[in-house]
């Protein structure tokens, strides 16, 4: 189903539990601006291409808008709507003065040079800055993106509007950064699931887990799971699986990914191909990469007694349907990964209060630690 058809699909449901007023429903489901442009860049070689970019300001009602940007070749307006709205929701279920947005650029990252990376975020910053601000939209990393991303943008944006520490977090921490934002989503996957196991009298140590997608939150979720005594049995990315019953030993697949950059070829489990780690035998189910991946066709045959949704939508209305009809617990995406936008109010909250006492030209006194 369509992220923005499967998100207001979901809304329009809640609303009808809550008895919201119909004026209030349709107001809620039409986002407050749309963005779309189009960025234009020399390649290393010389030639020229185009990407096309988008930023969805979905709700500014409770405070700023907030949300990442990604990268990724999927990235469409509706995807880009959905996620936005999936922010104001998030933002207001950890009770932060948030309001939802969302940005992305169609783009494969991984098929551009540093310094292509960087001339995209500088133009794409130069056609929305005038519609970003401190206390109007702030962007942070999303997929494809990272700390690096932000420092170009908060860079390309200073030249506009002066020295702005605050318009995008997830930064440097040498930039006012947080030094627990990078570990921030995958930590706040890890209490969510505590805080879900503890409902029905279970640990994390005594629980297997699969997790979907291995990058910054995956890999964080995984290690910080390990630590806590839990056995995770299998792994993904886009560059394979692997599995283990007895568990894997996560230091050494992260270790081994790093050298490799893939998990393919780890010694420490058996290779399974991506598609069969969703219905993978285990307590708990983790997807973390990206949204639809339990549908309709899949659904049926999870075998998790436990769904945590670290991954933006990425149980479709008719998985929930089937799922819901088998007794699977399914954590809901804007409780289970709200940790990065958590931390992330961390640091702009120090950012603006430091700037405002004119302490820290480099936002020093404004580095958070989150645990």
């Amino acid at each position: 189903m369509n992220a923005l058809a499967a998100t207001n699909r979901n809304f329009r449901q809640a609303a009808r539990i809550l008895g919201l007023d119909s004026k209030l429903e349709k107001s809620l489901l039409i986002p407050f601006r749309e963005i779309k442009v189009e960025c234009t860049i020399p390649k290393d070689d010389g030639t020229l291409v185009s990407y096309v970019g988008f930023r969805v300001q979905h709700d500014n009602a409770r405070g700023p808008m907030k949300g990442g940007i990604r990268y990724h070749p999927e990235v469409d307006l509706d995807e880009v709507n959905a996620l936005a709205q999936l922010m104001t929701w998030k933002t207001a279920v950890v009770d932060i003065p948030y309001g939802g947005a969302k940005g992305g650029i169609g783009c494969v990252p991984k098929e551009l040079s540093k310094s292509e990376l960087e001339r995209l975020t500088r133009v794409f910053t130069q056609k929305i800055h005038d519609l970003i601000g401190i206390n109007t939209d702030v962007p942070a990393p999303d997929m494809g993106t990272n700390a690096q991303t932000m420092a170009w943008i908060l860079d390309e944006y200073s030249k506009f509007h002066g020295h702005s520490l605050a318009i995008v977090t997830g930064k440097p921490v040498d930039l006012g950064g947080s030094l627990g934002r990078e570990a921030a989503t995958g930590r706040g996957v890890v209490y969510a699931t505590e805080a879900l196991l503890a409902e029905y009298g279970k640990h994390i140590k005594d629980m297997t887990f699969a997790i979907q997608g291995f990058g910054n939150v995956g890999a964080w979720a995984a290690r910080i799971i390990h630590e806590r005594g839990g056995k995770v049995v299998a792994v993904s990315d886009i560059t394979g699986a692997v599995k283990n019953q007895n568990g894997l030993d996560i230091p050494a697949l992260l270790n081994h990914k790093e050298a490799t950059g893939t998990l393919a070829g780890f010694s420490g489990g058996d290779a399974m191909s991506s598609d069969e780690l969703l219905t993978h035998d285990c307590d708990v189910l983790i997807p973390c990469a990206l949204g639809g991946v339990l549908n309709r066709e899949n659904a049926d045959s999870v075998k998790a007694k436990y769904i945590v949704e670290a991954a933006n939508h990425p149980t479709d209305p008719d998985a929930d349907e089937i799922l819901s009809k088998k007794g699977v617990v399914i954590l809901p995406d804007i409780y289970a990964n709200a940790g990065g936008v958590t931390v992330s109010y961390f640091e702009w909250v120090q950012l603006r209060e430091s700037s405002h006492n004119k302490k820290g030209s480099l936002g020093v006194t404004s580095k958070v630690v989150a645990m």
